[in-house]
């Protein structure tokens, strides 16, 4: 539950929405076909090559559709792609192998805290194909659950970022009314920074991450301010007055 009062903002922004890798949580470049590799040794050990092949084929599908169409893509929506059945084994591997690449920034708690100290309202939009309970298991784990007024996860909405909708959606999860009250967080210029302006929000970015190619986008938006790590953007806010 949110604490604290918006009489410390003084300027018209009052919410803050965050993206989640890459932002919130670390970058971490991944070996998809190894991840995968080892989920489906456990599904058919015999078959483990190409059950992997075809489940790498799908999320990349995913992902494509993702960035070309907005249209969102769940776990369950991969592995029926790839004609897989996830077993409960193998799902807690999957877990297992992506836990490492979760790692919170370490700038991340003290920049909420300070943001809820000053009273803005602090919201996530991810675009993901893993469930609420999964992000809200890694946020308890890294202590910032209570710090996040609302959140909203692409795997639960039928759009992407940047669609509008799905930054509506976070804006009024977190509590706002107003895209000009908010400003959104992201490491995409595409997905985050672009989509963000074109509702209205202002954006930063915090250019950190290996984007992989064939997840870049049509367009590059212009940040209204970048910073190199999360305790920068105190200040930014600030200068916003």
């Amino acid at each position: 539950m949110r604490s604290g009062s918006l009489s410390a903002v003084t300027n018209n922004i009052d919410t803050v929405l965050f993206d989640w890798g890459g932002t919130l949580a670390t970058w971490h470049d991944i070996d998809l076909y190894a991840v995968w590799r080892s989920v489906a040794e456990l599904i058919d050990e015999a078959r483990a090559d190409e059950l992997a092949a075809k489940l790498v084929a799908a999320e990349d599908a995913a992902w494509l559709r993702s960035r070309d169409e907005h249209v969102s893509t769940t776990l369950e929506d991969v592995c029926l792609a790839a004609d897989v059945v996830m077993t409960p084994a193998a799902l807690a591997e999957y877990e297992r192998q992506w836990h490492p690449h979760t790692e919170l920034d370490p700038d991340a708690i003290g920049m909420l805290k300070e943001l809820r100290h000053r009273g803005y309202r602090i919201g996530v939009l991810s675009n993901t194909i893993w469930s609420r309970q999964r992000h809200e298991e890694i946020f308890a784990r890294d202590a910032v659950l209570e710090l996040i007024d609302g959140a909203v996860y692409t795997s639960e909405v039928p759009w992407t970022k940047p669609h509008p909708e799905t930054f509506l959606a976070a804006m009024r999860a977190a509590g706002a009314g107003d895209p000009k009250s908010c400003v959104f967080v992201g490491d995409r210029l595409f997905d985050d920074v672009w989509g963000a302006q074109n509702v209205g929000m202002k954006a930063v970015h915090i250019p950190h991450s290996n984007i992989p190619s064939h997840q870049v986008g049509h367009t590059e938006g212009a940040p209204d301010a970048t910073i190199q790590r999360l305790s920068e953007l105190p200040g930014v806010l600030d200068s916003w007055r």
